[in-house]
C-alpha cells in the first residue's frame, strides 16, 4: 500500500479511505496479508486526484468510475458535472466580490480615529453593546 501511495503522492489512510467508499476496489493479499494492487491502481487513483482538482465531490467520481466500469464512456455525465462545477465557482466568486466590496466599503466610510490609523472604537463591526466614549480626552486605548 506504501508503495501505491508514494507512486500516486498520496497517504495510505487516503487509499484505505477510497478501498471503504468503493473507489478503489479492494486489492488482492499476500499470504502476509498485505495489499497487492495492480497496475491499474495507480491510474484510477490518479483519475480520482485530477477529478478532486477539478472541484468534483468523490460521490460524483464514484459515479464516473462506475460508468467506466460498466464499458461505457462518461464523458457527457462528466461534461455536465464540469458545467455544473463552473456554475457553482461563477456563485462563489461573486459572493466573494460582494464580501470584498463590503468590506472595502467599510474600511472607506470610517475616519480617522483618535490613534490616527483611521479606525474609529465606535465602528459598528467591532461594537457589542454600549459604545464606549471616544471623545478626547476619554478615549480607550484601540488595539
Amino acid at each position: 500500500m506504501s508503495k501505491l501511495a508514494s507512486q500516486v503522492g498520496t497517504s495510505t489512510d487516503t487509499l484505505r479511505y477510497y478501498e471503504r467508499i468503493g473507489l478503489l476496489p479492494e486489492p488482492d493479499r499476500s499470504p502476509a496479508g498485505y495489499r497487492l494492487y495492480g497496475d491499474d491502481a495507480a491510474d484510477r487513483v490518479r483519475f480520482i486526484k485530477r477529478a478532486q482538482r477539478f472541484g468534483l465531490r468523490l460521490e460524483e467520481i464514484g459515479e464516473l468510475l462506475q460508468i467506466r466500469e460498466q464499458g461505457l464512456c462518461p464523458c457527457g455525465r462528466t461534461k455536465r458535472l464540469l458545467e455544473e462545477r463552473v456554475a457553482e465557482l461563477s456563485e462563489e466568486m461573486a459572493a466573494l466580490q460582494r464580501l470584498r466590496d463590503d468590506i472595502e466599503q467599510m474600511l472607506d466610510e470610517h475616519l480617522p480615529g483618535a490613534d490616527g490609523d483611521g479606525w474609529q472604537c465606535g465602528s459598528s463591526l467591532i461594537q457589542i453593546g454600549r459604545r464606549p466614549n471616544t471623545e478626547r480626552g476619554n478615549h480607550r486605548e484601540c488595539f
